[in-house]
């Protein structure tokens, strides 16, 4: 299997700066896994541009074919943009923190806390016990792994909805119409959610139907509410984040990348809510225009 891998241009030049300095491929090719790039990308791209040179030709500028015959996931250049704040029509929003493995970042004051107490307070009155989607049957069910209330709104509700469906998307640089609706859990006392990933395993009839209709979830954007006493954190086992819920602020990751691959690096739970309450908005984007399912539920 091949894949076209993404790079930065700034990424080609220091690599010919490297080779221009005489340095060992395999030295550049360390150097790069050591900052968490994939080994397989790594060789392929050092090689690429040692091949070039010795062909006399371009050396390739900010894409590049990669053979993938083991299926090992190819790490790419994230959708979010780079820099300490991202644009928005309402203004920008900074960026606390970043990683790479999965793509992740940590945004502050995404939303204000008049738009959370808003958010909330529309939400209350229409949360029912949460479902989770049956990986084996893709059926609606209740999970025991996760103890909420929940509930969705369409694109584009209201007022509010609307803005913040824009502004979401405009974070996540997708098109609006590939969000599905905002989701709003409340956790009491207790509440978690075991780890699980956010894009549609497709394991069952009914998810690959979605997959099918809309593409894949390639991206999350978590906002929290309000903040929580003690616990509730958003924790990525396997990547070794915990982030503390913080009203306003918001946790930004990928579950694959433009080739289709899952990312198995965005495994990520939601700790026992200690004391008080937590409550969250997420919005999820899809490789093309969400189309719900033909009975209208709201789920994938």
């Amino acid at each position: 299997m091949s894949a076209v891998v993404r790079f930065q241009p700034e990424l080609a030049d220091w690599l010919n700066q490297g080779l221009d300095a005489g340095e060992a491929p395999t030295a550049l090719i360390q150097k790069m896994i050591d900052e968490q790039m994939q080994p397989a990308v790594a060789h392929a791209l050092v090689g690429a541009f040692v091949n070039a040179r010795r062909a006399g030709a371009a050396a390739p500028r900010d894409t590049l074919v990669v053979e993938n015959d083991a299926g090992v996931f190819l790490r790419e250049a994230p959708l979010i943009a780079a820099g300490a704040t991202l644009p928005t029509s309402d203004g920008p929003v900074p960026v606390l923190a970043r990683g790479q493995s999965p793509t992740l970042a940590l945004l502050g004051a995404v939303m204000s806390p008049d738009e959370c107490t808003q958010l909330i307070a529309l939400a209350r009155p229409r949360l029912v016990t949460s479902t989770v989607v049956d990986p084996q049957t893709g059926q609606d069910v209740v999970a025991g792994y996760r103890n909420s209330l929940g509930m969705f709104f369409r694109l584009g509700e209201n007022d509010l909805i609307a803005r913040l469906d824009r502004r979401f998307a405009e974070l996540m640089r997708l098109p609006i119409e590939n969000g599905e609706g905002l989701q709003v859990l409340c956790y009491g006392p207790g509440g978690a959610t075991a780890p699980h990933f956010d894009f549609v395993a497709p394991s069952n009839a009914a998810n690959q139907s979605s997959v099918a209709r809309s593409g894949q979830r390639i991206s999350t954007l978590l906002i929290y509410l309000a903040d929580v006493e003690e616990g509730g954190e958003t924790v990525f086992p396997r990547a070794g984040w915990s982030v503390q819920p913080q009203a306003g602020n918001a946790i930004y990751f990928e579950s694959c990348n433009r080739q289709g691959q899952l990312d198995p690096q965005s495994l990520h739970a939601g700790q026992p809510v200690l004391r008080g309450e937590k409550w969250v908005v997420t919005k999820w984007m899809r490789q093309r225009r969400f189309i719900p399912r033909a009975d209208g539920a709201q789920m994938p």
